[in-house]
């Protein structure tokens, strides 16, 4: 039985409780992942989404930070939880289905401004947490697996608006791309997204500072879906709606989703 999955960083779900719930009516995504709810777990809108039919969930949360929430239609179990780079943030989730399969759901810490970690701690903080993923990939060898998330880098030239001019900004430095690499590599990991589209320039994220985000176009693909090699092949239908970027008080980032037959 297919099922679609979507990814999307809200920016704060009770901020944009509506536009989850035009997301989930208009769509009707079986599993919507979200990230950066910015609520404690206790305070998240869920009266809302269960009435349109989605009454399964699993979630982390802290106050004004960070946190991870997956929603569903289709029943699923908890399937814990890691801190890592010991952070104590809530920026992982893992729920597993009635069909085997596992969805992990993560928030990387963005990295602060630059790409430092001699005078950034927060783009140390980084790359330790990349480490620990890629870790835990390794240890684990994942299987029926599916991870999803702002991963807050965009590896692919062609996933940032331009590759010259982003070499050394956060989010698309040598360094970085190269630790997203090896928590791929540990884990088999298929970017799902760049199976379905393997060419042309492909972004989920534009900047608020821009003054006409649109026109400008200035983007970067920081939004991933990815599949264990056993299950790579039953993904389809990959899409980031960008129009959803322009919906009154959006968030800075747009969905992203994947069809998977299992």
């Amino acid at each position: 039985m297919p099922f679609t999955l979507a990814t999307w960083n809200i920016n704060s779900v009770r901020l944009r409780e509506g536009l989850v719930a035009r997301l989930l009516t208009e769509e009707q995504p079986d599993v919507l992942c979200l990230q950066e709810t910015k609520s404690p777990v206790e305070k998240l809108p869920v009266e809302a989404f269960e009435a349109l039919g989605y009454t399964h969930r699993v979630a982390r949360g802290q106050k004004g930070y960070n946190g991870v929430m997956i929603l569903s239609k289709l029943p699923l179990e908890e399937a814990g939880a890691e801190d890592y780079a010991g952070l104590g943030h809530a920026r992982h989730v893992a729920a597993k289905l009635e069909n085997g399969v596992t969805i992990h759901n993560f928030y990387v810490p963005a990295g602060g401004d630059v790409p430092d970690r001699a005078v950034n701690e927060k783009f140390g903080q980084k790359l330790d947490y990349l480490t620990d993923m890629r870790d835990w990939a390794h240890a684990a060898r994942p299987e029926k697996s599916i991870l999803v998330g702002d991963l807050n880098i965009a590896p692919r030239e062609d996933d940032v608006w331009s590759h010259k001019q982003l070499l050394k900004v956060v989010s698309h430095t040598p360094i970085e791309v190269e630790h997203l690499a090896q928590t791929q590599e540990a884990g088999a990991w298929v970017d799902v997204t760049r199976q379905d589209i393997p060419e042309g320039q492909l972004y989920s994220w534009w900047s608020y500072r821009a003054r006409d985000w649109d026109a400008a176009d200035k983007g970067r693909r920081l939004d991933h879906i990815w599949a264990t090699p056993d299950i790579s092949n039953a993904a389809h239908s990959s899409r980031i709606l960008r129009p959803v970027r322009g919906w009154d008080q959006p968030s800075d980032h747009a969905p992203v989703f994947a069809t998977f037959d299992l």
